[in-house]
C-alpha cells in the first residue's frame, strides 16, 4: 500500500530535509517515526528537499508499506514518536503510480522579513531582520521580471546539482504588511537557493541600491557573482506543492479546480 503524507515543520533544529550519516534531518526524524508505527524500516519520498534553517508549512512525501494500520493510526502514532518540531498533518492512501516529487506540477515558497529599525525578539526564527526602510512596491516591480520561463544561472547556487538551469516561474508578488514585507513564489521547479537569491536580489533594489530593472539584467546574463547576495534561511517557510486534484489530496496541496 503506498500512503500520502502531508508533514508541516520547524526547520531551525535540523540540517534540512535530507538524511545525512550524521546530525539530525527531517527525513530521519519522520523515518525513525514511521518505521516503528509499521514495524519495518521505511523510506519517505518528499516533493521538495528543504536546506537547514528552512521551514515547511505542508511538505508532501509519499511512503509504502504492507503493514495493515489505518491512517488514523499512521498519522497519530508518527506523531508520538516525531519531535516537537515535526508534525504529521494527515495520511491518507494513494494510488501505487503516485510520486510526491514527479506528480507534483507546482510548489510554493514564502519569505518574510521584518523591516524595522529593532531585531525580533518573537519568531526570530521565521523571519529575516532588515533595519533599512524596504519598498515593497518597487520590489515587486522588479519580480514580474523573473515570471515565465528562463535559464535562471544567475540565481543557482554554485553546488546546484539540478541537470540545466531551466525553471517556470508561474507568479512571484512582493507586498508589504505592517512591519513585514513578504516575497511569495509559485514555480514548476526551483533550483538551489533559488528563491534565497531573489530575495537577496530584491532586497538590493528594496534598500535603493539597484533600480528595478537591474534584476532583469541580472536574469539575462546569467552570472551568479553580478547577482545579489543569497538572503538568509531563517525567513523562507515551504509552503509545499500542488498536485492534479485527480490524486484526491487536500485542498492546500491540490491545483485549483
Amino acid at each position: 500500500m503506498r500512503y500520502a503524507a502531508g508533514i508541516e515543520y520547524d526547520g531551525a533544529a535540523f540540517l534540512g530535509w535530507q538524511r545525512l550519516a550524521e546530525g539530525p534531518t527531517v527525513q530521519g526524524a519522520v523515518e525513525q517515526a514511521l518505521s516503528y508505527v509499521v514495524n519495518h524500516p521505511l523510506e519517505v519520498v518528499c516533493a521538495g528537499r528543504t536546506d537547514a534553517g528552512v521551514h515547511a508549512r505542508c511538505q508532501v512525501v509519499h511512503f509504502d508499506t504492507e503493514a495493515v494500520r489505518t491512517p488514523y493510526a499512521l498519522r497519530q502514532g508518527g506523531n508520538s514518536r516525531l519531535p516537537r518540531g515535526v508534525v504529521l498533518l494527515w495520511v491518507q492512501p494513494v494510488d501505487v503510480a503516485f510520486h510526491a516529487r514527479y506528480a507534483a506540477r507546482a510548489r510554493r515558497y514564502r519569505y518574510t522579513i521584518l523591516n524595522r529599525p529593532v531585531r525580533p525578539a518573537l519568531q526570530r526564527d521565521f523571519l529575516t531582520w532588515e533595519r533599512v526602510p524596504l519598498d515593497a512596491g518597487a520590489m515587486h516591480h522588479a519580480a514580474q521580471a523573473l515570471v515565465g520561463e528562463h535559464d535562471f544561472s544567475a540565481f543557482r547556487t554554485v553546488h546546484c546539482q539540478a541537470k540545466h538551469a531551466r525553471r517556470q516561474v508561474h507568479e512571484i508578488r512582493c507586498w508589504r504588511e505592517g512591519e513585514h514585507v513578504v516575497v511569495e513564489v509559485q514555480a514548476n521547479a526551483f533550483l538551489h537557493h533559488m528563491v534565497r537569491n531573489f530575495v537577496g536580489s530584491l532586497l538590493l533594489v528594496g534598500r535603493g541600491e539597484k533600480p528595478a530593472a537591474w534584476v532583469a539584467e541580472v536574469l539575462a546574463g546569467r552570472d551568479r557573482a553580478v547577482a545579489g547576495p543569497t538572503a538568509p534561511s531563517n525567513g523562507l517557510v515551504f509552503l509545499g506543492p500542488r498536485y492534479p486534484r485527480e490524486w484526491g489530496l487536500p485542498d492546500d496541496v491540490s491545483l485549483p479546480a
